[in-house]
């Protein structure tokens, strides 16, 4: 069973099955939220993934707010094999209290969420990005933390705006740590970039998983279509993906 470990002017997290020693569980927030299966401490540097996954209600933050986010771990790369977790059950989700009154409704449309509820209800931006850096590095442990998204810069440029501004830690994965499955996947493609979105990718790379602009749902598929392009080799000849160019 886990400990509880504290953090200041933070409020507690719910941490579920820890099984790293020193791994902390503590009480649920109504809007922040974190599931922890700890995976086992390694002595090697490598990698440590977690994909993200933002709603927000505008374009950029700051005149506009992030409403929710999630971040699950996604596995590890000792610089030979991806070590994919046995399921994403590890994850750290927060809904957000707005920091502005600006929005666009179009953008509520799209996720779903009562803007107007998380004014009232949801975490203070100081507190949730706190306890999600804290997270990340419990989770990443000796693991240098890398982010993960598809494509990379909608959501690293909320997170890491966020974190700066609000974390008292700062950013967990510094200024640079990402990994953007858009670009890997035009890479081993050959595809151009325009032609790289998600619904270009062959069957063999997707999840199972709908998109639901659900956060933890949407990151959990992510971090499964990130493992997926992470150890493709490329499409074969009599495979080529529509779009890819051939050596000569």
């Amino acid at each position: 069973m886990g400990t509880t470990y504290p953090l200041v002017d933070v409020p507690t997290i719910t941490t579920a099955r820890a099984k790293h020693p020193g791994a902390s569980a503590a009480p649920t927030s109504t809007a922040c939220k974190a599931s922890l299966q700890m995976p086992h401490a390694v002595i090697s540097p490598e990698d440590a993934y977690f994909s993200a996954d933002v709603e927000t209600d505008g374009p950029i933050p700051g005149p506009y707010s992030m409403l929710s986010f999630a971040l699950v771990y996604a596995g590890r790369f000792d610089g030979s094999s991806l070590h994919r977790p046995a399921d994403y059950r590890t994850y750290f989700t927060a809904e957000l209290r707005p920091i502005s009154d600006a929005f666009e409704v179009e953008a509520l449309r799209v996720n779903g969420l009562d803007r107007a509820r998380l004014v009232r209800e949801g975490s203070a931006p100081e507190a949730a990005m706190t306890a999600a850096a804290d997270w990340v590095r419990v989770v990443a442990g000796n693991a240098t933390p890398v982010f993960v998204a598809y494509p990379m810069s909608f959501d690293w440029l909320w997170l890491y705006w966020y974190f700066v501004r609000f974390s008292a830690s700062r950013s967990p994965f510094s200024h640079s740590r990402c990994f953007d499955v858009k670009t890997a996947y035009a890479a081993k493609a050959r595809v151009v970039v325009s032609a790289a979105g998600r619904s270009h990718l062959p069957p063999e790379l997707r999840s199972p998983k709908p998109h639901t602009h659900n956060s933890v749902d949407d990151a959990i598929e992510q971090a499964e279509i990130f493992a997926n392009v992470f150890e493709w080799e490329g499409p074969h000849d009599s495979q080529r993906v529509p779009g890819a160019k051939t050596s000569k």
